[in-house]
């Protein structure tokens, strides 16, 4: 692709690989501009984005209500310490609460500090309200998690890439295998305050547990007095053809954090949600944010409320998740190995041979369609929620060309 790259293109490259900290290696596109689920580079060429921003963009670039509602507040106050109440907080806390089912939120940032922020509260549950010795708190979290890239998060990751180097590592945390309520069952203990789970494994490759496996996570939590959190920071508020990905299979967990879509593209907003007694445990002075559940991020998350509670994103999600598997079951004879589907979002495994993930993305994204490699072969495909059946098809159309010139040029080398 690098032959291919315009003017523009080289330019913008050559000043982000001279003044920024290399912690990204991204695709050589330079995105200028976007509507729906399209974005454009500086020389003009058009993208179907396939990625979404890790399901932060679910309503599409430039979405009008959502603008509105941004524009709206920046006339007002974008700004204030918590040391003050503003009007648009408590309408966003009641209109979040009341659209996931639970009795209170936590407002924060970033996904990251939202699981910090989670991991906190269980933390002081455990200890003011459990009984648990101080200090010896434990959180159970899951093999191939990815919750984050803080000191505290990646101490309980497994992936080397966001561990390795930068120990020491926070202790208090034990894993099991995921999608194993058996090997749960085993580790509790009379020190597990909580168990953190992602519903889907989004980074690990869009990695769907067994029907059975959160339900019985809710049981083994129940059984031992410890707290379910359910990480849905990329799967929740639509992704997965529901407000939650708890709710495909009939879960309520005791905490649950959201970030990402919740600030509709626009600006960071992130949450914890759940019980009004877990919750409730933090004091005055004890945790909080400059910015979190600032006006103009509480503007643009009741929007996304608003927007939410009417379905229409949901269902949108659902009535693609067909046409979306309908296309990678064509493509399983032409080099995907495996996929899987929840909504509009797939995790796609490619024939090793044929490349690894990140070269086949820089193959889609020569044909014009943007999606995020992961471990080895595989490739992410989560667009904006507002993508048609014809956008779908074109980029799993362009995923097969992609596919089958790697087979011609195998073939011939």
């Amino acid at each position: 692709m690098a032959d291919a790259l315009g003017a523009n293109t080289s330019a913008a490259l050559a000043v982000e690989d001279r003044t920024l900290a290399h912690n990204y290696s991204p695709l050589p596109v330079v995105i200028a501009s976007g509507q729906g689920a399209t974005v454009t580079d500086v020389d003009g060429r058009t993208y179907l984005d396939g990625l979404a921003a890790y399901s932060a963009v679910n309503f599409g670039h430039g979405n009008p209500r959502l603008l509105t509602a941004a524009r709206d507040q920046l006339d007002r106050v974008t700004l204030t310490s918590r040391a003050f109440v503003t009007d648009r907080l408590g309408p966003f806390a009641e209109g979040l609460t009341e659209l996931t089912g639970t009795e209170m939120m936590l407002p924060m940032n970033t996904g990251a500090e939202a699981v910090e922020s989670a991991i906190k509260v269980a933390r002081a549950w455990g200890y003011r309200v459990k009984g648990v010795p101080q200090g010896r708190a434990t959180v159970i979290v899951a093999s191939g998690n990815f919750h984050g890239r803080t000191t505290t998060i990646i101490s309980f990751s497994d992936d080397p890439s966001a561990r390795d180097d930068f120990g020491p590592y926070t202790p208090g945390f034990r894993t099991v295998p995921y999608g194993d309520a058996e090997a749960l069952r085993e580790a509790m203990d009379e020190t597990v305050v909580a168990v953190l789970l992602e519903p889907i494994q989004g980074e690990g490759g869009v990695v769907i547990p067994p029907a059975d496996y959160l339900p019985a996570v809710r049981q083994v939590c129940d059984e031992f007095g410890a707290l379910f959190i359910a990480d849905e920071i990329q799967s929740g508020l639509g992704r997965t053809g529901h407000t939650l990905a708890v709710q495909r299979v009939g879960v309520t967990p005791d905490l649950i954090t959201l970030g990402k879509a919740l600030g509709g593209g626009i600006v960071p907003v992130s949450a914890v949600v759940g019980r009004a007694d877990v919750l409730g445990v933090l004091r005055p002075g004890e945790h909080g944010s400059t910015f979190g559940g600032n006006p103009l991020a509480a503007a643009v998350g009741t929007e996304v409320v608003a927007m939410l509670a009417e379905g229409t994103f949901q269902q949108r999600a659902l009535d693609g998740e067909p046409v979306l598997r309908g296309f990678l079951d064509e493509l399983m004879d032409e080099g995907v190995v495996t996929h899987r589907v929840a909504g509009l979002w797939a995790g796609i495994d490619i024939d090793p041979a044929l490349g690894t993930g990140k070269e086949v993305a820089k193959d889609l994204a020569a044909r014009g369609v943007l999606v995020k490699d992961t471990h080895g072969s595989t490739i992410r495909f989560a667009p904006p929620l507002v993508v048609t059946d014809d956008e779908i098809a074109t980029a799993m159309q362009a995923l097969g060309a992609v596919l089958r010139a790697r087979a011609r040029a195998q073939r011939g080398a």
